[in-house]
């Protein structure tokens, strides 16, 4: 066996062997076809065959295989023939037989008759067709017996991209695909290639199945939790093909599989966004996003870009995020749009003001803000100049500009805040609360007066942002753990930065002034759980005192100082829903703006003093729900 192994291997006979090979075997197909066709219509000729088969197989042989060299037929690979190959096999021969058949009338040869040209051409295909195929299961199944280790697998999906998915696992043979797993019942009991489709209550009944290789796309995520939560259950690994974005472009192939990453679980499934109302406020606009190079910002820097804005104004201080940015934008940039990277702080009030009368910006999202809860509470002076004094310096320029409307990306962390960093935002809160109060009295003061919106909008932890845990997780299990977590019972919610962010442009669509929008985050997510599932789905096991040999522990480290075991999302536990059914609005009550101020411009004089203690008083004042530790 081990000889014929050998034999068989292109790199021991090489290339003039196998050549050498294939044109024997189709002389000697030639003569069998000829034969074959001549014994069944011995008696329908009106010459002997004996003589027709003087001339008609030599003539075959030195025609054929010359012509058979010329057309390139022995250029394709023995292992990967197909529906092609039969086809362009037939053509040949075809072509073929009608030559010789003119050859011999034109010299006077005894002929057989036209069905027998028929049948000669019929049967050589054939044999030709199925000696290629036979050769090329023959050499799949060498090379694949091969192999140490095939895994028995099972394909959730019986659509296009399994049956490609079957299709290169076949050939690498490193896998045997036992079935096709799905839930259209039409398709039960069916078989593609031989491989019989079952049901998903198969996963329950299995002993045989090691793997099972998701090829679905149309997955919703509740289905993908469903046979995840089943295979784990019953000992079975879980991958899945590549995305079909990095299929198209060319990224990864079929068989690049991949595991389930813990992003594609957690949120729900996606969302309808309804673009014909988004697209009228920045379709032929100038549009600016502040801090454009954060988690959001860059998201909304990239959704905002596909409804064709006049300018898309990027603000950031961070030099090499702001190129990267653009570099990003650079390939999706539509005919008639400009993207705009603005270099500076949001704080400096000359640079944003110039900068908004420049490019005459209509709209703006203002997502700068320092976020990471640890960092502001041990920098406290910075923190509260960003997220506040930058609020305020948006808003001041919008008032001098000919911009429409601003919309505050604001967070959880601002309602009933435990820490700086919440007392902040719900600050800047207020000061939106506070311009869009100023601007509903010059409307009564002046009926024509158009007023600008100020509008917030308010939501939780986003996947795979800069501050989510699951990041942090990663790189713990990645390093061989533990993984860190505050504490056993805590709570956040989470959805994808490509949700939140369109809900974010939703609100804006739907703002009258002083709203405060207030975004569905889904089901809350306990965080041990979390943790607990992204081990499991990097293959490893979790270490505790029932299983001490388990890869990855969970070590509790006690809440961080300002850190709430629940988030959420209104302060008076009054909203209403709105067009959307993810999207509500949050009725809350605000500092009159005369006040505020008074008390704005008494912080800002603590700050620049760089006087930590009465700054946090100051802000323990504007903000009553947050007390300073």
């Amino acid at each position: 066996m081990k000889r014929i192994k050998k034999l068989l291997h292109s790199k021991i006979i090489g290339k003039r062997g196998r050549l050498s090979i294939l044109i024997c075997l189709d002389a000697i197909l030639m003569i069998s076809s000829v034969l074959i066709v001549f014994f069944i219509l011995q008696n329908e000729s009106a010459y002997p065959i004996i003589y027709i088969g003087k001339w008609l197989i030599p003539s075959l042989i030195f025609l054929g295989l010359p012509f058979y060299l010329f057309s390139k037929q022995y250029q394709s690979l023995t292992r990967y023939v197909g529906a092609k190959s039969f086809y362009a096999l037939a053509s040949r021969n075809g072509i073929l037989l009608i030559l010789i058949a003119l050859i011999s009338e034109l010299i006077g040869l005894p002929r057989p008759s036209k069905s027998s040209w028929i049948l000669i051409w019929i049967t050589l295909s054939l044999l030709s067709t199925l000696f290629r195929f036979a050769a090329r299961d023959l050499l799949i199944n060498f090379d694949n017996s091969s192999l140490e280790k095939t895994k028995k697998v099972a394909i959730y999906g019986s659509g296009s991209a399994a049956i490609q998915l079957a299709a290169a696992l076949k050939v690498s043979g490193r896998n045997k695909v036992l079935c096709f797993i799905d839930d259209i019942p039409a398709l039960m009991g069916r078989t593609i290639w031989d491989i019989p489709i079952k049901s998903d209550k198969f996963l329950n009944i299995s002993q045989n199945i090691e793997q099972i290789l998701l090829a679905k796309p149309s997955l919703s995520k509740s289905k993908r939790r469903s046979i995840i939560k089943r295979a784990q259950n019953n000992n079975i690994s879980i991958m899945q093909i590549p995305s079909l974005e990095d299929l198209t472009s060319g990224k990864s192939k079929i068989d690049s599989l991949e595991p389930i990453s813990i992003e594609d679980l957690l949120g729900r499934d996606s969302i309808k966004i309804d673009l014909n109302l988004i697209k009228p406020i920045i379709n032929n606009k100038s549009v600016c996003v502040t801090g454009g190079c954060g988690s959001i910002g860059h998201e909304l820097c990239n959704q905002i870009i596909k409804l064709n804005p006049k300018f898309l104004v990027i603000i950031d201080h961070n030099e090499p995020s702001l190129y990267q940015t653009q570099q990003d934008l650079i390939n999706k940039i539509p005919p008639g749009t400009k993207v705009i990277t603005a270099l500076g702080s949001v704080l400096d009030d000359l640079f944003l003001k110039n900068i908004l009368k420049k490019y005459d910006v209509k709209l703006l999202f203002h997502a700068a803000a320092y976020k990471h809860v640890p960092i502001v509470e041990n920098n406290p002076i910075s923190g509260i100049k960003n997220n506040v004094f930058a609020t305020k310096a948006v808003c001041d320029a919008a008032i001098s500009s000919n911009l429409e409307q601003v919309i505050l990306i604001s967070t959880d962390k601002a309602v009933r805040p435990e820490n700086i960093m919440g007392a902040s935002k719900r600050l800047a809160e207020m000061i939106i609360q506070g311009y869009s109060e100023q601007e509903d009295e010059k409307k009564i003061k002046d009926p024509n007066y158009v007023i600008k919106l100020f509008s917030m909008v308010r939501f939780g932890n986003v996947l795979a942002s800069s501050g989510s845990v699951v990041p942090l997780f990663k790189k713990q299990i990645a390093n061989g753990g533990p993984i860190t977590l505050t504490h056993k019972d805590i709570v956040r919610y989470f959805m994808t930065i490509t949700e939140a962010v369109q809900l974010v442009l939703n609100s804006a669509s739907m703002a009258e002034g002083g709203d405060v929008f207030l975004l569905d985050m889904g089901e809350p997510t306990k965080i041990s759980s979390l943790a607990e599932q992204m081990i499991k789905l990097s293959g490893l096991t979790l270490k505790n005192q029932e299983n001490p040999q388990g890869d990855i522990e969970i070590i509790e480290t006690g809440l961080r100082p300002g850190e709430k075991l629940f988030e959420e999302l209104l302060i008076n536990a009054e909203a209403r829903s709105t067009s959307h059914p993810y999207i509500f609005k949050g009725i809350e009550n605000s500092i009159p703006y005369s006040d505020l101020s008074k008390n704005l411009e008494i912080l800002k004089k603590y700050l620049d003093e760089n006087d930590k203690e009465k700054s946090l008083n100051m802000l323990s004042k504007l903000v009553p729900e947050w007390k300073k530790v």
